[in-house]
């Protein structure tokens, strides 16, 4: 894994106030790509597992995570919180919404529990030939915080084509923008979870993204899924 604050934060930090998403690459080596995606089957590891035809949220499988999580994956967790805590805290300023985020992520989890929000909600997804998932936000519950990461455990092109990661930007009286992307092996994406502000001629207004995968044609397919808030 980078060292987290060797990252370059300023770029990341214009990126999600411009696009909504900012893409961190090789964060993850391939060893720890391959451990994540070795570990699957290890039921050992997850609480809860989701077979996504069932529920029409496409087609694929993922499975959450139980506390306490990976080493590796609880360090990530905590330390990149505090890097987006001031950027979320400037897009609720920036529409006008009171709300403000604690500065470490145990403090949010309180919140999430005082809330009885107090399942992990790390996961990790699994798509095979077909596989899809349909454009939604991952909310879980009356506490979230606006930005969640996604990292990419396989190699596009190589173990799989298709896949491709999709953002739909809905803009008040307007048509929506998609954003695709094909980030490889190792990267780290960060995204909004559901909305991001964005400035007109009368100061800064809403808009709603949501995001997805397009069918993958060949090969597997894997993710981690890191969301900050805790589950009810």
């Amino acid at each position: 894994m980078q060292n987290i604050d060797n990252l370059d934060w300023d770029a990341a930090t214009g990126s999600l106030h411009e696009h909504g998403y900012a893409l961190i690459p090789a964060f993850l080596d391939e060893k720890e790509c391959h451990d994540l995606t070795d570990a699957y089957n290890n039921p050992a590891f997850y609480r809860k597992t989701i077979t996504m035809e069932r529920y029409r949220f496409g087609k694929g499988e993922y499975k959450y995570f139980s506390y306490p999580l990976p080493p590796l994956i609880q360090s990530i967790r905590e330390a990149i919180y505090p890097r987006l805590v001031p950027i979320a805290n400037d897009w609720m300023k920036a529409l006008n919404d009171p709300k403000t985020f604690p500065a470490d992520l145990p403090s949010l989890l309180e919140q999430c529990r005082a809330h009885h929000q107090d399942k992990p909600t790390v996961l990790i997804l699994q798509y095979g030939e077909g596989g899809h998932n349909t454009l939604h936000q991952d909310l879980y519950g009356e506490i979230f915080f606006p930005m969640q990461l996604v990292i990419f455990l396989d190699e596009p092109g190589k173990d799989y084509t298709g896949g491709e990661f999709v953002l739909v930007q809905q803009t008040p009286r307007a048509q929506s923008k998609a954003i695709v992307l094909t980030p490889r092996r190792g990267d780290m994406l960060i995204f909004t979870t559901n909305f991001r502000p964005v400035k007109g001629s009368r100061g800064h207004y809403r808009v709603n993204m949501k995001h997805g995968v397009s069918p993958v044609h060949q090969g597997a397919r894997h993710t981690l899924g890191i969301i900050f808030h805790d589950a009810t």
